[in-house]
């Protein structure tokens, strides 16, 4: 018959249960329409904000730069075609004296800004991003966002040597934490946006769209990406780069490049390209940790580590510029060691009247990539408010020159174009050192305005995936989502897909009650136990008749119009699991069953028992202990 105290229980164990492998699938299940359509229109708005904000901070840097640079120290960098958004720059008499100390007075006052306001804005800004998502559930504080703009414009006018991109990583992401803080958002929603903010930040300064959007779903996870922030991202990307462009017009950072005929025999030279910038990446990865570790064991306030960098680094790029220009004329002492580096990128392709081909270029080049190896390191270890994207993509493009200049040399092909290797090379180290192989095809190919040298690039970032395991340029990244702290239900489901019953499985405490027994009986028996929440049910041959649960005995005894009934009729039918079944199968087999707890049969006897609690058990203690880092090179 019916039990009325079994069927009030067996939806509440079932919606607890349900909820609970809800819950644990990944990022809580797909997203509803009604969800879906909400992000979208929040992300809209976020692209809109980042989109003004990052046209803004690009105008303010470029005017910084004009102002402290050009008319102080009379420094005429040397920039991308697409970079220059007020048109050319005067040039004036360089005063290297200024050089020195001007990349210092701008550390200073960047490092006071960050060390007052926000300490987390001080470096480059994309390795506290994702930190800011993995282990502050997508929480960055509102002052992120001004004080990282700030601080980044103090640090690039004055001549620091790192890029607008990294702080643009954290400027939109504060963007998008802060969005999904004012707005009604689950925790689920706020991570979307702060990576939608991401990717809007970086396409509202770098103008590549879709590879801004895939490098923020990408950049999380050194063998992941976060799926379900794709769309959101494309859109807040899309609406952000149609504001910028608007303003400033559509252009590719490098302006029109020539085709580059894809030629067979070449892949193995791109293959060994990879080689070569491996090594390059690993050395900027190395410096970059070294330097930082130096600085953090300096006496001395933090606010003043980023001056004695930029101190430091002045000398050295004011001594490099001045050896340059006087070996290869005046007109080259905008060699792009200071900033991002594009503009040495630009000249590596389009060549420049001090760059004839030879060996003297290829020394010249590795030369330059070693310096802004050391530069940028000084800028970013040092606490400087710069991002490190500018450099590594620099860094590559260098190297990619070098080698392209080489290999014609050696071999004397008419069909070899070197611009061809600066393109692979920028997108080879930093989708290798990043771990973000699909975005920085994308990116560099949106640079080129073509997708012309898609399947060398493909080859080159794949060698330097692999070869660069164990070094990464964000240390912040976990292995995957598994290893996320935003992600401990997947962590949960892995480990219940891994835990047997024999793992957590509690002993017997009563023994198994006849079918036909009486409530009473039952309740005695019961009465005895303390974590085995069900009896065991034997039919008249001795064999298994169901289960009867504990409280469903007791609500039925109580009933005193049910005096008559026997354990029989409140009992579920006979479920059983082995102690190799593992808990996930048990999760399964208690959704089935109604019950909250099923028996563990083992020759033929019941051992132990299992349920609910058990389940609830680990599974807490996978969400609350946070998963091991793996730490990366250094």
């Amino acid at each position: 018959m019916p039990d009325p105290a079994r069927e009030d229980r067996r939806p509440l164990t079932a919606r607890a249960l349900r909820a609970g492998l809800a819950w644990m699938t990944p990022l809580g299940g797909p997203l509803d329409l009604r969800l879906l359509g909400r992000t979208l229109l929040h992300a809209a708005v976020l692209g809109c904000v980042a989109g003004l904000v990052g046209a803004g901070f690009f105008a303010a840097l470029e005017l910084g730069q004009r102002l402290l640079l050009g008319g102080l120290a009379g420094y005429l960098p040397l920039r991308a075609a697409g970079e220059l958004v007020f048109g050319r720059e005067p040039a004036g008499p360089l005063r290297p004296w200024v050089l020195v100390l001007l990349p210092a007075l701008g550390g200073l006052a960047s490092g006071l800004v960050t060390a007052k306001l926000a300490p987390e804005c001080g470096g480059g800004g994309g390795d506290a991003t994702i930190d800011a998502y993995h282990l502050h559930g997508a929480r960055m504080r509102a002052r992120v966002a001004p004080v990282k703009a700030l601080a980044s414009v103090l640090t690039l006018a004055t001549g620091g040597a790192g890029g607008r991109e990294g702080p643009t990583m954290q400027i939109g992401g504060a963007l998008g934490a802060l969005t999904g803080r004012l707005l009604p958002t689950s925790p689920r929603e706020r991570r979307i946006l702060m990576v939608a903010g991401v990717a809007a930040g970086i396409s509202a300064v770098f103008r590549t769209p879709l590879g801004a959007a895939l490098l923020a779903v990408e950049m999380l996870y050194r063998d992941d990406f976060e799926s379900d922030a794709l769309v959101p991202a494309i859109l807040a990307s899309v609406v952000a780069y149609s504001l910028v462009a608007s303003i400033y017009g559509e252009a590719t950072l490098f302006g029109r490049l020539p085709a580059f005929p894809f030629v067979p025999r070449h892949l193995p030279l791109y293959a060994l390209l990879a080689l070569l910038v491996s090594l390059g990446a690993v050395a900027f990865a190395v410096s970059l940790r070294t330097v930082a570790r130096v600085f953090r064991r300096l006496p001395g306030p933090a606010w003043l580590r980023p001056a004695v960098g930029g101190l430091l680094m002045g000398g050295f790029a004011t001594a490099i510029i001045l050896l340059v220009g006087h070996l290869y004329g005046a007109e080259d002492r905008g060699i792009g060691l200071l900033g991002g580096g594009y503009g040495a990128v630009q000249a590596a392709i389009a060549g420049s009247p001090g760059m004839q081909p030879g060996w003297s270029l290829v020394v010249l080049l590795l030369g330059l990539a070693a310096a802004k190896v050391v530069a940028a390191s000084l800028t970013i270890g040092s606490g400087g408010s710069a991002g490190d994207f500018a450099p590594a993509l620099t860094i590559g493009g260098l190297l990619g020159a070098a080698f392209g200049h080489g290999a014609a040399l050696l071999t004397g092909d008419p069909t070899l174009q070197p611009a061809a290797f600066v393109l692979v090379g920028m997108g080879t180290l930093y989708g290798g050192l990043a771990h973000v192989p699909l975005s920085a095809l994308v990116l560099v190919s949106e640079l080129a305005g073509s997708y012309d040298l898609l399947v060398p690039m493909m080859l080159s970032i794949g060698v330097a995936y692999v070869a660069l395991r164990r070094w990464t340029l964000y240390p912040a990244q976990p292995r995957n989502q598994r290893e996320s702290p935003a992600h401990p239900e997947l962590r949960a489901r892995d480990l219940l897909a891994r835990v047997t019953v024999r793992d957590v499985a509690v002993p017997a405490e009563a023994g198994p009650a006849e079918a036909g027994a009486r409530l009473a009986e039952g309740l005695a028996a019961a009465g005895h136990t303390s974590r085995q929440r069900v009896l065991p049910l034997l039919g008249p041959a001795g064999a298994w008749a169901g289960i009867a649960d504990v409280d469903a005995i007791r609500a039925a005894a109580a009933d005193p119009h049910l005096g008559w009934a026997v354990l029989a009729d409140v009992a579920a039918r006979w479920t059983a699991v082995a102690p190799e079944t593992t808990l996930a199968r048990v999760g399964e087999l208690l959704v089935d069953s109604g019950l909250r707890q099923l028996p563990v049969l083992e020759g033929g006897r019941v051992t132990g028992y299992v349920g609910e609690a058990e389940i609830a058990r680990v599974f807490l203690q996978a969400i609350a202990d946070p998963p091991a880092r793996h730490p990366a090179g250094a």
